[in-house]
């Protein structure tokens, strides 16, 4: 793990440890029996207003992105805004990790509603923008009000408050005065952000404001009635300051470090064992019933596609599953991991328990409870797999979750654990076409956010056990005790049995063998790329051929990725060569290829029908332009529009020349007059040779395909190596070299003979190569990327010649498709770029010069 990814999990975790280790001592004088009893009494009625206050939450968190919306001047339904907004949130809220799930999910959705990467991120900072200025307003305005609300646990005394509401209310109104007196865009970090307008921002104030001020009445109305000396005021700003202790420690949904704050602040109010239980209800209502609505509605599209009855209402919603689903389910199946370890680690009601031992022996009960704890550790460990689409993952937590049904039903009869497992299981049944990977899920990498996800909910479970069982005194007889009541002894075998499972994960991560460095391949690693390579319908594969990319091939060594690494990037020469089918996991594979090596995953030159794989891999993408392709079944030279293509055609041809295709077999003989040829070439360019995405002068590669070339009084004096693809769908060249005795317009000409050649072998396009930057658009509300491709393609004729190259291709009318950059997005895309530039160029050198 890289060190920027170590930081924050180490932080986080400190934080977490330091919450527990604060909250144990708060409790100490309580015990687990008097947290469930105050649990129970909340009042049914007081769950249904929290519900109520909570849908409220929801609203206005959705007006979020209606007001980001208007922020970037793009419409969109209501039903699609509402879906964006709830969903996004129910993740982020119930996870947390705010920018990387909830924004995860805000891309993709906004992405395939035809969104620019500019205009996500103007909104994902507007929403972002919009929370911390209602904390602000809410948390300066408590303070100044109510100074009374500052504990201890701050360290800053009353008289301290009044000023620090009062500097947070001058953040308000400074963005507000702003909002009035700013015209001009902001430029951070090289971005121009537009400020709001007044009715806007003050818009933003208000909904922001009302959202903490509803999400805080949820768990107000769940306190009692009365509670002497606590005002709203009061526990209002307890209950900001919680939250944000919360996202900032990155702990998920704040577990932990919330109840530590809510209970060093109100504990003089009320006792710890019942605000406890308060705010575990609380966390179900506003945290969980969101998180599985979202997983639900996501199940209840899968279903509704398949009939025709509701094929036309959910067609929208149906395009954004794909991307969605996964991560959601994933969530969802660690959620229920959580309950089945929580719920190990608690006693189970004696009531049901002894209810359940009238039906079933001692040792079924035992081995359902240590069957449950181990399917929790389990269900952490495969939701990374359903993340990551793995079809193996899939199977084993449908039947995991099964299992988890069983065993909490078996254990103590907890039918409400059985429901919640089984609406994560009735959600994730219809999604199968999601998971369609069929790699192994111990080559699965567990991201620096996974693994602290998965040590906060030990440590928690483990936690939870102590102190439910700390009236127990410690035995070694405690392990090898079994008693209908023996919940102790229950909890520390469950606890090992889990702890063992993920120790084993984490043994099977350390010994693996380390993967290779990336290296060029040898004479055997081609032979085995050749006949991949001249089965592929895309001539693009014959840069495999070259010898200056490594290759990585497919399980069945049907398929492989040609790449290069330069700085911190592994760069794919377009998109996979194979069989469609083994496209997706390779594309997989080589992403984790790069994260194993800390490195950004780009792929370089990829087609238009390919982009819906690499949006799953969470990559962002830049148009480079456009490629043209000649359609040979109309192709001709008749008529007024090719008049000048029948001059060149003719003036070569006064001049002695002729063209012709050569075998592979002549090739070789002729070798020693092609690089000749090519030398001169170079020299009078004063040019050095590309590679990576451009071919150069090697012997076995030029020998490696038939070359055209063009003879004046029998000597060669221009020649052009060919890529002819499988099933006669294209040809292409890659090298087009010529001598300083061939006549003018010699490479029109080698073009024009190329396109009747390829005509009559029955080939359906020729495809004439890359125009750089064609095609971006220099509008204001394009991408950056977009509007300053655009004026270099415009006004870098000093550079290069973009416009020249363009309008050279475009004679023969040839059909333009996008060519794209698919990679990490951000302040990353500079150094990308310049990894790629460098690749092409064989050296930074050759990057600053021809």
């Amino acid at each position: 793990m890289r060190a920027r990814a170590v930081l924050p999990v180490a932080a986080g975790s400190a934080i977490f440890a330091l919450a527990l280790y604060e909250l144990r001592h708060t409790l100490e004088k309580y015990d687990f029996r008097q947290v469930r009893a105050d649990l129970h009494q909340v009042p049914s009625g007081d769950i249904l207003h929290a519900v109520g206050f909570t849908v409220c939450g929801y609203l206005s968190l959705i007006v979020y992105h209606a007001l980001a919306q208007r922020y970037i001047r793009r419409d969109l339904p209501a039903q699609r805004t509402a879906f964006v907004g709830f969903v996004s949130y129910a993740i982020s809220n119930a996870l947390g990790f705010p920018l990387l799930l909830g924004g995860g999910v805000r891309y993709r959705l906004y992405n395939a509603w035809g969104f620019s990467s500019a205009e996500i991120a103007l909104v994902v900072g507007f929403v972002s923008t919009t929370f911390w200025l209602g904390v602000l307003a809410v948390a300066g305005t408590t303070f100044l009000i109510e100074p009374r609300s500052a504990p201890a646990i701050l360290g800053v005394g009353a008289p301290w408050l009044r000023p620090v509401g009062a500097v947070l209310l001058l953040g308000v109104v400074g963005y507000l005065v702003a909002s009035l007196v700013r015209r001009k865009p902001l430029r951070v970090f090289g971005w121009e952000v537009g400020v709001p307008k007044p009715g806007l921002a003050a818009s933003q104030v208000i909904v922001a404001a009302a959202e903490w001020t509803f999400a805080a009445a949820a768990l107000w109305s769940l306190l009692p009635v009365t509670v002497p000396g606590l005002t709203f005021t009061v526990f209002l700003s307890a209950f900001v300051v919680g939250n944000v202790a919360g996202v900032v420690s990155h702990v998920p949904a704040g577990l932990g470090v919330f109840e530590w704050i809510l209970l060093g602040m109100l504990g003089e109010y009320m006792p710890a064992s019942s605000l406890l239980g308060i705010v575990i209800v609380y966390r179900v209502v506003y945290y969980l019933m969101p998180l599985a609505l979202a997983a639900t509605l996501l199940a209840a599209n899968e279903v509704a596609r398949g009939t025709t009855r509701f094929a036309r209402a959910t067609r929208a919603a149906g395009a954004l599953v794909p991307g969605v689903a996964p991560t959601v389910l994933a969530l969802t199946t660690f959620i229920g991991g959580t309950i089945l370890l929580f719920s190990g680690a608690t006693p189970a009601l004696p009531s049901r328990l002894g209810l359940i031992a009238r039906v079933l022996p001692l040792s079924v009960i035992e081995s359902s409870h240590f069957l449950g704890s181990l399917a929790g550790a389990a269900l952490l460990i495969l939701a990374r797999g359903l993340a990551r689409r793995l079809d193996a993952a899939y199977y084993l937590a449908v039947v995991v979750l099964g299992i988890g049904i069983i065993s909490s039903l078996l254990k103590g009869f907890d039918y409400e654990e059985a429901i919640a497992l089984a609406f994560i299981l009735a959600a994730l049944i219809p999604a199968r076409r999601h998971f369609y990977r069929r790699a192994a899920l111990t080559s699965e990498l567990f991201a620096p956010a996974w693994v602290f996800m998965t040590v906060v909910v030990l440590g928690t479970s483990v936690s939870l056990g102590v102190f439910a069982y700390k009236h127990v005194d410690y035995s070694a007889d405690l392990w090898w005790h079994f008693a209908l009541r023996s919940d102790a002894p229950r909890f520390l075998r469950a606890t090992i049995g889990a702890s063992v499972i993920m120790l084993l994960v984490a043994l099977q991560r350390l010994l693996r063998p380390a993967p290779a460095e990336p290296t060029a391949p040898d004479a055997e690693t081609i032979a085995r790329a050749r006949p991949i390579v001249h089965a592929s319908p895309d001539t693009l594969a014959h840069l495999a051929l070259l010898g200056d990319k490594s290759l990585l091939f497919s399980d069945d060594g049907n398929a492989f990725v040609m790449y290069g690494v330069e700085g911190r990037s592994f760069i794919s020469m377009g998109d996979p060569i194979g069989p469609p089918r083994e496209r997706q996991e390779l594309a997989w594979r080589f992403r984790e290829l790069a994260d194993r090596h800390g490195a950004w995953t780009v792929f370089y030159q990829v087609r238009m029908h390919n982009l819906p794989l690499y949006l799953d891999l969470g990559l962002n993408l830049l148009k480079l332009g456009e490629e043209a392709r000649v359609p040979l079944h109309n192709f001709s030279l008749d008529g007024g529009a090719r008049k000048g293509l029948r001059r060149v055609l003719k003036n070569v041809e006064k001049e002695g020349c002729a063209f012709a295709v050569l075998s592979v077999a002549d090739v070789r003989e002729l070798v020693p007059q092609l690089r000749s040829i090519s030398e001169e070439w170079l020299a009078s360019k004063r040019a050095r040779e590309k590679g990576f995405s451009l071919g150069f002068f090697d012997d076995r590669y030029i020998c490696d395909a038939p070359v055209a070339v063009v003879r004046r009084a029998g000597q060669i004096v221009a020649f052009a190596n060919l890529w002819l693809s499988a099933g006669l769908e294209e040809v292409s060249v890659d090298l087009m070299r010529y001598a300083a005795t061939a006549p003018a317009g010699v490479m029109d000409y080698l073009f024009i003979e190329l396109m009747r050649w390829s005509r009559e072998q029955g080939y359906a396009q020729f495809n004439l190569g890359m125009a750089p930057l064609s095609g971006l658009e220099n509008r204001q509300l394009a991408p950056i990327w977009n509007r300053v491709g655009a004026l270099l393609f415009r006004h870098a004729e000093n550079f290069y010649n973009f416009q020249g190259l363009r309008t050279y291709k475009q004679k023969f009318d040839p059909v333009w498709e996008p060519r794209y950059l698919a990679s990490p997005g951000g302040i990353a895309l500079p150094r990308i770029l310049t990894n790629v530039s460098t690749l092409v160029s064989r050296g930074l050198r050759g990057a600053m010069t021809k």
